[in-house]
């Protein structure tokens, strides 16, 4: 459970309303100097507006990761026989309170969502390989689903004997119970003819396009229907959207601390509910710790760079420094990439790709059908001339209508993101790179020609 004193988020207990206006104007928070002083690395001249890809590091956390990569190289004995672990224990007791876990051993740290997911998946492989699975039981998953993961399923399942049944989700989205029929549908399909699911992956937030996801009533549902096991793929949650695992109820859940959390890249926490313990969990790397269990084996993994796992303190620090500290940020940031959102939408005469509700710190963007996205291809292209032309940062989802007319319908969207270091200048330069573009006639097939 998010703790509020613990963010600097204000407390509303009867001692505090007594506080004189005075008291109350102390508290000082960071400023914008300050905040534009931590990202002044950012590359001059270019509007990141896609903190969703690869997040943001401010400096003062940048130095944190150096001190700790110095100490490392200074005397790596000493750095590893009596600092590495106890400080990686630091880190994960601090996201065990982030994350409202029951104990500290559910929590693994990882190297991103990527490791997360091999994981879980190299586990369910196990279990086909081994017999454990009747060959044909499923793996249930969205179609939106981040293409790593898909990659692993075919990697340990597939190859093992599972099946895979695919939740096409609708897009645009209008409300969470479209959603919900459709999920439902899918655990249908993958008991059909007797089979059992295995394994329930749900992303709590797309990656593109990207919508936030009734996560707690699908895995509500999957424990109705009997599902094994359910896996969150939460890559974008942290620091971004509210983040309880034990109101979620799911067996795996994994985000990435380097996202939307301010930590270097990459480290990402796995959670492993308690309550369903199973020894065979292993992380893909196996070390001398294979066997002390999957915190243990994934706290060293080999001599590498483990210094991003290591400044969850320093990143808190950071973050206390904000008023509201982590619900502050995420709630400003949401109600400001819907601003930004409507902004761009009522400028192009178009839409956002969900309900503001359902966009966590990102949003999606219809731009105007004619520009003409009719492909990935097309998507890709666009995306390459706005950053090689305006300095703009943005990625762009193509989106084939379902009755395959898309001479008039809007079939590509930009995945805008918002972060404490964006400002209103950021979007204004993409609503001015696009409405140029319109301007001079440009197509996504004219780019194609131009390159």
């Amino acid at each position: 459970m998010e703790d509020p004193r613990a963010n600097g988020e204000r407390s509303h207990d009867n001692n505090n309303n007594h506080l004189s206006k005075k008291q109350k104007l102390s508290s000082k928070f960071i400023s914008d100097s300050e905040i534009h002083q931590e990202f002044a690395h950012h590359q001059l001249g270019i509007s990141r507006i896609n903190n969703g890809s690869f997040g943001s590091c401010p400096a003062s956390i940048i130095a944190a990761q150096k001190r700790w990569q110095l100490r490392f190289l200074q005397q790596p004995d000493d750095f590893f026989f009596n600092h590495l672990q106890k400080g990686i224990l630091r880190s994960r007791t601090l996201i065990k309170s982030l994350i409202n876990a029951d104990h500290v051993d559910e929590v693994s740290i990882v190297d991103n969502a990527t490791t997360a997911a091999a994981i879980v998946l190299q586990h369910v492989g196990w279990a086909f390989a081994e017999g454990r699975f009747e060959k044909g039981d499923a793996v249930v998953m969205l179609h939106c689903a981040f293409q790593a993961v898909k990659k692993s399923i075919e990697a340990y399942v597939t190859r093992a004997g599972g099946s895979v049944i695919v939740v096409q989700l609708p897009f645009p989205v209008h409300s969470e119970q479209e959603i919900i029929a459709e999920f439902r549908k899918g655990l249908a399909k993958g008991k059909a003819h007797g089979r059992k699911v295995r394994l329930a992956i749900i992303d709590h937030i797309t990656s593109m396009p990207c919508v936030v996801i009734p996560v707690r009533e699908l895995v509500q549902i999957c424990r109705e229907e009997g599902v094994e096991k359910v896996f969150v793929d939460a890559a974008h949650a942290i620091g971004s959207v509210h983040v309880d695992v034990k109101q979620i109820g799911a067996d795996f859940y994994v985000s990435n601390l380097h996202k939307w959390f301010f930590c270097p890249p990459s480290v990402a926490f796995l959670y492993c509910r308690k309550s369903s313990p199973d020894p065979d969990l292993h992380h893909p790397v196996v070390s001398h710790e294979y066997g002390n269990g999957l915190a243990i084996e994934s706290a060293w993994i080999g001599t590498r760079d483990y210094s991003s796992q290591l400044v969850v303190p320093e990143v808190l620090d950071f973050i206390s420094r904000f008023e509201g500290g982590i619900v502050g940020i995420r709630d400003r940031n949401h109600e400001a990439v819907v601003k930004m959102g409507e902004m761009l939408a009522n400028a192009w005469e178009t839409h956002l790709g969900s309900p503001p509700h359902m966009c966590p710190s990102m949003a999606m963007v219809g731009l105007p059908s004619s520009l003409r996205v009719l492909s990935d291809e097309d998507a890709s292209r666009l995306r390459t001339h706005l950053r090689n032309r305006f300095g703009v940062e943005v990625p762009i989802h193509y989106q084939a209508p379902k009755d395959g007319n898309d001479s008039d319908r809007v079939t590509g969207y930009v995945r805008i993101s918002h972060q404490v270091y964006n400002t209103v200048d950021d979007y204004l330069r993409l609503r001015d790179a696009i409405n140029l573009l319109l301007e001079e006639g440009v197509t996504c097939q004219s780019l194609h020609k131009d390159k």
